[in-house]
């Protein structure tokens, strides 16, 4: 079974089988989409929430699965290509700590990274099945395509099955 590491500010497909992994989320929002009909799942590490806030204007370069704004679409629209059809798609979502104390007034980067992944997938139509988001803890998480399931990995507390 093929592994595929998904690194910060990126995003993989898979159909029927492997499992794709993410480490490292702090502040930063793991998504794991599956459709169960076509087996096809998708996992995204998302940075920031707002790509607005972070690309120049006029600028096109710059990385859609680096922002919770354009990672979930393009994100869709992968796993789209690949047989997956919206209307079927579920989510899991994890991440999205504040390791540090620092926070603007309106909230810390991991409660705007939630905040912008939660209305991101409404907009598209995509149900929240569960979440393990906020917190001051690390997480890894995993998405095995054959199956849908996901396991979430929180330090110091071990891994759930979502």
């Amino acid at each position: 079974m093929e592994t595929v590491h998904v690194k910060i500010a990126d995003l993989a497909v898979k159909k029927d089988d492997g499992v794709l992994v993410t480490f490292g989320l702090g502040s930063c929002v793991g998504i794991a989409i599956y459709d169960q009909k076509s087996s096809v799942g998708g996992l995204a590490h998302i940075l920031l929430n707002d790509s607005t806030k972070f690309v120049r204007p006029n600028v096109t370069s710059a990385n859609p699965a680096k922002f919770a704004d354009t990672a979930i679409p393009h994100l869709v629209e992968k796993m789209e290509a690949m047989g997956a059809r919206k209307q079927n798609m579920i989510a899991r979502l994890a991440g999205g700590a504040s390791l540090f104390n620092f926070k603007t007034p309106s909230g810390s980067v991991g409660d705007k990274n939630i905040e912008t992944v939660r209305f991101t997938l409404k907009k598209e139509g995509i149900r929240i099945a569960s979440e393990e988001v906020g917190g001051s803890c690390g997480r890894t998480m995993r998405l095995f395509v054959n199956s849908g399931e996901v396991t979430i990995t929180t330090a110091g507390k071990g891994a759930m099955k979502k």
